[in-house]
């Protein structure tokens, strides 16, 4: 299993610290202008993205991707 995630950047980085470290970089309104998703425009929360994002494939793709550009 190691060999299968050598090349993986987010191996070992939780979702939750992703959106932590991106909300604290660019703050909700930035977040939200990036990367259109409701959850981080109206009444942005950690739990409610994190749920949102966990159930909805296309949209944490694009924060890890945002992540990624990021490091």
């Amino acid at each position: 299993m190691v060999e299968t995630q050598k090349n993986n950047p987010l191996h070992g980085i939780t979702l939750k610290e992703i959106l932590t470290k991106l909300v604290e970089q660019h703050g909700w309104e930035k977040l939200g202008q990036q990367i259109d998703i409701r959850c981080f425009k109206i009444d942005p929360s950690i739990n409610s993205s994190l749920k949102f994002l966990r159930a909805t494939p296309w949209a944490r793709t694009k924060v890890e991707e945002l992540y990624l550009r990021g490091i």
